[in-house]
């Protein structure tokens, strides 16, 4: 017999019992009231085992019509308790285990349904809609033209303030849907089956040795693709997931966490191998900025990573995130110290045979000027290592750069066999230093003091050139004589015109070829040179030329007049050969 006819007979016989009941005057109210009771529990137990006929429906799956299936299937587990708490019935065994096979089905059905509606609604996002999410100064276009160090800082602390907007992972309309199909496997038990979310950013899992295998520019434009890419997973797409995460499973705190931890964990361990592979690479100096980007980005995302990743489910993620941090700070703080050393001791045979402004200052001066566009990065880099006086360690670090350049530059200028050069060479390049220094951030680091200083160290070796080059010829100019010049013969007057005549020429042949390349400091040392060398050949002109053109051939001696001279002197240092002016 099957369900159905056995409750109507059941119910039948009920009736009849209780009739009878009621035509016997002899049972008391009590009986009545009791077996009452008992028909509306057959009608109760009725209704239960209504939806077993909606069996059907539930074979056929969710997809037309999900929200009367998750009602149907919440009648269901119904029926199973109300059959478990009533196991006198006979039948009860029999309908629960029929039940429970039924409730099975549904769950994999909704199990089908919920990765249909991820698979079709999660889809990766686009990375152009990503960069639109992102406020315009971040975005990659914009960001290019950063590289060039001036303006990038002045964009970053505008990015501190700027909105990001999330963007849509999966439809708010088919959340609300996820969230109750997420439930209901909750209490089936399948919270394995929920770990399905995320999308893969393009980003390659580096060792340490393929980093040291790749050429310098192809790394330093990942490091840029690395740097938009952190940005946007943990601002857009981690904050996004965890958006979903806590809707979907909302009410289920430690599923929640835990999924969040499940979906994100490669991903981010993606993002921080890369971080860390460069960190432990090779150091060298032209990767301290790009390490200070990096420090820099992660720095930035650091609040935000505390709160994605609060949960005891996501500590290892956070706690890599920090280690990164702090291995960036580290490795950033080691490349300074062998950048000094790289200066003190570059052996570069590079010389420049023009005594200007070598190569290695130009270099080191435009490191130190990068330097101080991440002054506030910096500042937190050595707050890492010294909490007391960061901004003292910045100054002491530029300081010592300083000390190992002209340390160097000391060296490099015994290279020149004429010691006029080497007093030439060295005021080019500390006057390069200071003015460089005066007109950047470093003056403030480095102090009045230290400017005054160089600034003297500049003039003395402009005298000390002077000294060299001019005092021979000024010797020329200058004979012991009587009033009248009784006692100076003419032939002393003529080899000294014609001694100041070849080394003027030697002098004016050999210098025209050197080079002050500050427009400022070459005509103040032309100007220095002709205070001194006008004066005197006039007045040697003035007191002894008559004693030459009064005789034979005046021009073979006296060959420049003081005007000559001037003109001569404004061709000194101005990188020409001379050959080519007298062509």
């Amino acid at each position: 017999m099957d369900i159905p006819q056995a409750m109507d007979a059941l119910r039948q016989r009920a009736v009849f019992v209780k009739e009878s009941l009621h035509k016997s005057q002899t049972i008391t109210d009590n009986m009545v009231s009791i077996l009452g009771s008992f028909d509306h529990r057959l009608s109760a137990l009725e209704t239960a085992m209504r939806p077993t006929q909606a069996e059907a429906k539930i074979l056929r799956g969710p997809h037309e019509d999900l929200e009367s299936y998750l009602g149907a299937v919440d009648q269901l587990r119904s029926n199973i308790r109300f059959f478990s708490s009533k196991k006198s019935f006979k039948a009860s065994e029999g309908i629960i285990n029929h039940a429970n096979n039924l409730l099975a089905k549904a769950i994999s059905k909704l199990e089908e349904e919920f990765k249909h509606l991820l698979t079709n609604y999660s889809k990766p996002v686009e990375p152009d809609r990503l960069f639109e999410c992102l406020p315009n100064s971040l975005r990659p276009s914009n960001a290019g033209k950063q590289s060039e160090g001036g303006g990038k800082h002045s964009e970053k602390k505008s990015s501190e303030t700027a909105t990001f907007s999330l963007p849509t992972l999966i439809p708010p309309r088919v959340i609300p849907l996820l969230h109750d199909l997420a439930q209901q496997m909750v209490q089936a038990g399948h919270q394995q089956q929920l770990f399905r979310i995320y999308r893969k950013l393009g980003v390659e899992r580096l060792s340490k040795d393929d980093v040291q295998k790749m050429q310098w520019e192809v790394l330093e434009a990942k490091i840029g693709n690395w740097i938009h890419y952190m940005r946007i997973a943990v601002k857009l797409l981690i904050s996004g997931e965890k958006k979903i995460c806590d809707q979907i499973f909302d009410g289920v705190d430690s599923l929640r966490s835990q999924c969040f931890a499940e979906v994100t964990a490669s991903s981010v361990a993606m993002l921080l191998s890369f971080g860390e592979a460069i960190a432990k690479s090779k150091r060298s100096p032209e990767k301290l900025f790009v390490l200070l980007d990096m420090y820099e980005i992660m720095r930035e995302l650091q609040p935000e990573i505390e709160i994605l990743f609060e949960s005891k489910a996501c500590t290892e993620m956070r706690e890599a995130a920090m280690n990164l941090a702090k291995r960036l700070a580290q490795t950033a703080q080691e490349t300074f110290v062998d950048f000094e050393e790289a200066v003190e001791k570059d052996a570069t045979k590079t010389t420049v045979m023009d005594g200007t402004v070598h190569p290695l200052t130009s270099y080191v001066i435009n490191y130190v000027k990068f330097l101080y566009d991440y002054q506030s990065t910096l500042k937190q880099l050595f707050h890492e290592f010294d909490p007391n006086d960061p901004e003292g360690q910045l100054a002491i670090i530029t300081t010592r750069i300083m000390q190992a350049l002209q340390s160097n530059l000391d060296g490099k200028s015994k290279q020149y066999k004429d010691p006029a050069l080497t007093q030439l060479f060295l005021m080019n390049n500390i006057h390069y230093i200071v003015r460089s220094v005066r007109r950047s951030e470093a003056k403030d680091m480095l102090g009045d003091d230290w400017v005054q200083i160089h600034r003297r160290i500049v003039q003395q070796h402009a005298n000390q050139y002077k000294r060299i080059s001019w005092a021979k010829i000024l010797q020329c100019l200058t004979i012991q004589g009587g009033e009248n010049n009784s006692g100076v013969s003419r032939s002393v007057v003529k080899d000294r015109f014609k001694t100041f005549n070849d080394q003027i020429e030697e002098l004016h042949q050999r210098q025209s070829q050197w080079t002050v390349p500050d427009s400022e400091l070459r005509e103040s040392l032309r100007l220095a040179v002709a205070e001194v060398l006008l004066p005197a050949y006039r007045s040697f002109l003035k007191r002894f030329g008559p004693m030459i053109e009064n005789g034979k051939n005046p021009h073979k001696y006296i060959a420049y007049s003081p005007e000559h001279l001037e003109h001569m002197l404004g061709e000194f240092f101005e990188s020409k050969i001379w050959g080519d002016q007298k062509r």
